[in-house]
C-alpha cells in the first residue's frame, strides 16, 4: 500500500532529553519513518513527537516506540501538568496521503492488539478507532487518569490488552482522527482559575451552568443542578419538567441532540436528576482546559482543535481575547504545540488583513508572517514556519531559488538551458506581479479604496498565476528531460529505432505542452493586468503597462517554444489542435494587452 500516515505519540516525559532522543531513534529506526517534531514540556513534563511512514510500517514505527517508552519511563513516580494516564499517553494515527480514514483504523487497531499482548499494557480506542461510542472523546478515555487507573480497570475492561493494573507503564489511548492542532493561548496571568474560566467556556464540552455571578467571573455564581420536575436548558432561561421536553427545546432552538451532548460528558440521560446542568461550549471541534506553565509565567488555554475548517484558529483566538478582556485579563499570544498545516494559518492571515482593510493577495512567506504576528506565536518559543508548518508553499526548482542576477549569469553562458522558455515564465511571473502590486496597493490606498473585495480578488489570483509561472521557470528546463533521453537510445535495430521515434514523440509532445501552458499562464497575468487597467490610480499606470508588456513577451517568447517544438512531431492532428489552440490563446494575449496600452495611454497623455 502506498501512502502516507502520521503517528503523534505523547510520551510522559518532558525533562529528559536523553529519553525522548532514545525513544525517538527507536521510532526511526523503522525503515520510511521520518520525525518531523519533537516538542517538549518541562511543567506538563510531556514530549508529543510527530513522524510519518508508510501504512505498512509506521505501526512498527509506533510500537518500537511505545516499547521503548515501557523501558525508560516510569509512571509511579510521575507527576506534570497535562492530564495523562500512561507512558505512552495517547497514540494517534492520522491519513495523510494515498490512506483512508478506514486504513488508519485498521492500523491503530492492529498496533493496539500488538501492544497489549506483547507489552502488558491496557488499551482503550478512541475517536474513529473507538469500539463503543462512550470512548470517542478522549477525555471520556482518559477520565480518573494514571491515578485512577487500578480502580477502572477493577470494574471493567480494556479494549485491548490485560485487565490488570501495570503501575510502571499505565494504560495507552490509541486513536484515529483527522489533523489535531495542538495550542496554547497565552494569558497576562499566572492563575490557573481564570485560565480554566475562559477555555470552559469556549471549549465544545462547555462547563456547569452557575447562577448569578457578584462580578464577570462566571465560576463564581451557583452551580445549577437538574431535580425532579425541573430540567432547566444550560443555554437559556427555559426550563421544561422533564428530559424528554427539554431535549425538543434543544433541538428547536439550539439545534443538537441533547442526549448525545450529555452521554459525551459521561452522563446518562436517565439518571441527570441531582447532576448539574450544562452549558455549551462556543465552538465545536475544540478541546480545553487551563493551567499555569511556570516555566513561561503564565497561565495557558490548552486547547486540540480537531478540526480547523469548522473551528478555525483565528475564531478561537479572537473570542479567547473577547472574553478575557471581559474579565480584565489580556490574550498576550499563543503557542503551537508540534506541528499545524499550512491552510488553518492561510485563513487566519487572510483573516486579519482582511480587518486591517489590506489585501490578503500577498505572497506566501508574507502571509505566514501575517499569521504568525496576529495569533502571537513567539510570545513563549521561536515559531519557524518552515519546520512547523505543514503542507507550506513554497518553489523547490533550482532556478527559482538563484538570485537574480545568478539566474541572468545562467542563462548567458554556453548550455542550451535555462532558455527561452525559462525567461519566458520568468517574463510572465513579472507581470502578473507588477499587476498583483498595483491591485495591493489599490486596495488600501487611493479612489479604488472603496472596491476592497474586488481588489483582493484580483491580488489573491494575481499571486496564484504569478506563483504557478514561477514554477513554470524550472518546469520548462526539465521539459526537454524526455526528448534528451529518447536520443540517448540505441538505434542499431528497426525495433531499437522505431521505439526511439517513439519515444522522441513522445518528448517532444511534452516539451510542447510546457510552454503552451506558459502562454495560458501568461494570458492569466494580462488578464490582471487588464482588470487594473480599469481601477488603477493614475500615479500607478506606467506599472500596469509594464506588467502587461512583460506578460505579452513571456507569450510571444513561450510561443516561439511551442512552434519549434511541434516541427519535430509528426502526428499532423496533434500539431494543427495544438497550433489553433496557441493562436486563440495568443489572440487573446494581443486584445487584452491592446486593452491595458489604451488605458495607459490615456491616463499618461491626459
Amino acid at each position: 500500500m502506498s501512502g502516507l500516515v502520521e503517528c503523534v505519540p505523547n510520551f510522559s516525559e518532558g525533562r529528559d532529553r536523553k529519553v525522548i532522543d532514545t525513544i525517538a531513534a527507536a521510532i526511526t529506526a523503522v525503515e520510511g519513518t521520518k520525525v518531523l517534531d519533537i516538542d517538549m514540556g518541562g511543567e506538563t513534563n510531556r514530549t508529543v513527537v510527530t513522524f510519518v511512514a508508510p501504512p505498512e510500517s509506521v505501526g512498527d514505527a509506533a510500537f518500537a516506540g511505545v516499547a521503548k517508552a515501557v523501558e525508560l519511563i516510569d509512571m509511579s513516580s510521575h507527576t506534570g501538568a497535562h492530564p495523562r494516564m500512561g507512558a505512552t499517553d495517547v497514540l494517534p494515527f492520522v491519513p495523510v496521503s494515498g490512506v483512508t480514514m478506514d486504513d488508519c483504523i485498521a492500523i491503530a487497531h492492529a498496533t493496539g492488539e500488538r501492544i497489549g499482548s506483547e507489552l502488558g499494557i491496557p488499551v482503550w480506542f478512541y475517536e474513529e478507532a473507538a469500539r463503543s461510542p462512550e470512548f470517542r472523546n478522549l477525555a471520556r478515555v482518559r477520565a480518573g487518569e494514571y491515578e485512577g487507573l487500578a480502580k477502572r480497570l477493577d470494574e471493567g475492561k480494556p479494549d485491548a490488552g490485560p485487565s490488570e493494573f501495570n503501575a510502571r507503564s499505565g494504560a495507552t489511548a490509541i486513536g484515529a482522527r483527522e489533523f489535531l492542532i495542538a495550542w496554547n493561548i497565552n494569558l497576562n496571568t499566572r492563575d490557573r482559575v481564570y485560565a480554566n474560566e475562559i477555555a470552559y467556556e469556549l471549549r465544545e464540552r462547555g462547563r456547569w451552568k452557575r447562577g448569578e455571578s457578584p462580578d464577570t467571573f462566571y465560576y463564581k455564581g451557583d452551580v445549577v443542578y437538574f431535580a425532579e420536575g425541573e430540567f432547566p436548558c444550560g443555554n437559556c432561561d427555559f426550563e421544561a419538567g422533564d428530559f424528554e421536553a427539554l431535549a425538543d427545546h434543544y433541538t428547536d432552538e439550539h439545534d443538537g441532540d441533547l442526549a448525545a451532548a450529555y452521554r459525551a460528558r459521561g452522563l446518562e440521560p436517565e439518571a441527570l436528576v441531582g447532576k448539574p446542568v450544562y452549558k455549551d461550549g462556543r465552538f465545536k471541534n475544540l478541546k480545553g482546559i487551563g493551567w499555569e506553565i511556570p516555566e513561561y509565567g503564565c497561565a495557558q488555554l490548552s486547547f486540540n482543535v480537531t478540526n480547523f475548517r469548522t473551528t478555525p484558529l483565528h475564531a478561537v483566538f479572537d473570542a479567547a481575547c473577547a472574553e478575557a478582556q471581559q474579565r480584565g485579563i489580556r490574550v498576550t499570544g499563543s503557542e503551537i504545540v508540534g506541528l499545524v498545516p499550512w491552510e488553518p494559518l492561510r485563513q487566519a492571515a487572510v483573516h486579519y488583513l482582511r480587518r486591517m482593510g489590506k489585501s490578503p493577495g500577498l505572497p506566501v512567506p508574507d502571509l505566514a508572517e501575517v499569521a504568525i504576528q496576529s495569533l502571537g506565536l513567539r510570545d513563549v518559543a521561536d515559531f519557524n514556519p518552515t519546520s512547523k508548518v505543514l503542507g507550506m508553499p513554497k518553489q523547490e526548482g533550482e532556478l527559482v531559488n538563484r538570485v537574480t542576477f545568478d539566474f541572468v549569469d545562467e542563462v548567458s553562458r554556453d548550455s542550451p538551458a535555462p532558455g527561452g522558455g525559462s525567461v519566458a515564465a520568468l517574463a510572465g511571473a513579472l507581470g502578473a506581479a507588477l499587476g498583483t502590486m498595483v491591485a495591493n496597493l489599490s486596495a488600501t490606498k487611493g479612489k479604488q479604496a472603496a472596491n476592497y473585495e474586488q481588489l483582493a480578488a484580483v491580488a489573491e489570483r494575481g499571486q496564484a498565476v504569478k506563483d504557478t509561472l514561477i514554477a513554470g521557470v524550472d518546469a520548462d528546463t526539465s521539459a526537454f528531460d524526455g526528448v534528451i533521453a529518447a536520443m540517448r537510445m540505441p538505434k542499431d535495430s528497426d525495433e531499437q529505432h522505431a521505439t526511439r521515434d517513439a519515444a522522441l514523440e513522445s518528448g517532444y509532445r511534452a516539451a510542447t505542452m510546457v510552454p503552451l501552458a506558459t502562454v495560458e499562464q501568461c494570458r492569466d497575468a494580462l488578464t490582471v493586468c487588464s482588470e487594473m487597467a480599469g481601477m488603477m490610480d493614475s500615479a500607478m499606470a506606467s506599472d500596469v503597462g509594464s506588467g502587461a508588456l512583460l506578460a505579452q513577451a513571456g507569450a510571444r517568447s513561450a510561443a516561439y517554444n511551442v512552434r519549434i517544438n511541434l516541427k519535430e512531431i509528426p502526428d499532423e492532428k496533434f500539431c494543427s489542435e495544438t497550433d489553433d489552440a496557441l493562436n486563440t490563446l495568443l489572440g487573446e494575449c494581443d486584445s487584452l494587452a491592446a486593452t491595458v496600452m489604451e488605458a495607459v495611454e490615456a491616463t499618461l497623455h491626459n
